[in-house]
């Protein structure tokens, strides 16, 4: 590896004091760096066959993780800016703090998992792969998801939403499990599943309201099974507890038709 690290130096000259290599992880520190250069820095990385990248003193920077089509872990320490891991496909993101908006836009793979909040349009037209996100989200979150054959999107939620959650969605699983509300206390979400024609929003107690065009249900034993398979995951990624947390009861948002829209066209 010593020889790894020098050979990127010397492609590299200027990242030299940001650049380290230990233990087959590759450390960059991204103060004050420049969003393409850091973005820049990655694809580099990941062409040399890094498998795990980590990330310190992380500002804002925008797109990390944007497009890559690589099998590799990266560790993100501060607030990474707006599309993070937009329309990535395979690695594994994990930012310790909070992300902005558009996180795992048009992700067609791989995971995204926020040890904080996540911002508007989170998990945005995304095709593939799973987000966890520890506490809030923002608006618009789940807008457009789709899913192809077995190729279904998963969304955990493990505080609350904002409005418009799930718009427009047309595949794919959200979990919201509202951890962060007060007792007895609702999420403030308005129009939740506004123009949803397909996929699923799962809800732990009572706390969504449902929107136009849409129904509550009870959730039978494959729900559950796929509840219980994201809930675990969850508190494995976030060390919280499984037997609390699946301690409620659950429901299930789905559309009324798949096409909501139908009758404000004309042949």
């Amino acid at each position: 590896m010593l020889k790894e690290e020098k050979r990127f130096v010397e492609i590299d000259s200027k990242y030299v004091p940001r650049v380290k290599v230990k233990d087959r992880v590759w450390k960059i520190d991204a103060e004050g760096m420049y969003y393409k250069d850091l973005n820049s820095l990655l694809r580099d990385m990941c062409n040399k066959g890094a498998e795990k990248i980590l990330i310190r003193n992380v500002c804002g920077q925008r797109y990390i993780g944007t497009d890559l089509n690589a099998e590799v872990e990266i560790d993100i320490h501060g607030t990474p800016g707006n599309d993070m891991g937009a329309f990535m496909s395979g690695p594994l993101i994990t930012v310790h703090g909070n992300a902005q908006d558009g996180c795992g836009n048009t992700m067609n793979d791989g995971k995204i998992v926020v040890h904080g909040q996540a911002g508007d349009l989170t998990g945005h037209s995304m095709r593939g792969g799973q987000i966890f996100v520890r506490d809030d989200v923002g608006y618009r979150v789940g807008i457009h998801m789709k899913e192809y054959k077995r190729k279904i999107p998963d969304i955990v939620i493990g505080g609350a939403a904002g409005d418009f959650l799930a718009e427009y969605m047309a595949g794919g699983v959200v979990v919201v499990l509202g951890l962060t509300l007060g007792e007895c206390e609702r999420c403030k979400a308005r129009f939740v599943g506004t123009g949803m024609h397909g996929g699923v929003i799962y809800e732990r107690g009572d706390i969504l309201e449902v929107g136009k065009g849409t129904k509550l249900m009870k959730v039978g034993k494959r729900d559950m099974q796929v509840i219980e398979r994201l809930v675990k995951e969850y508190c494995e990624r976030f060390s919280a507890d499984y037997e609390i947390i699946m301690n409620a009861k659950f429901h299930k948002i789905v559309p009324v038709s798949k096409r909501p829209y139908s009758k404000l066209y004309s042949n």
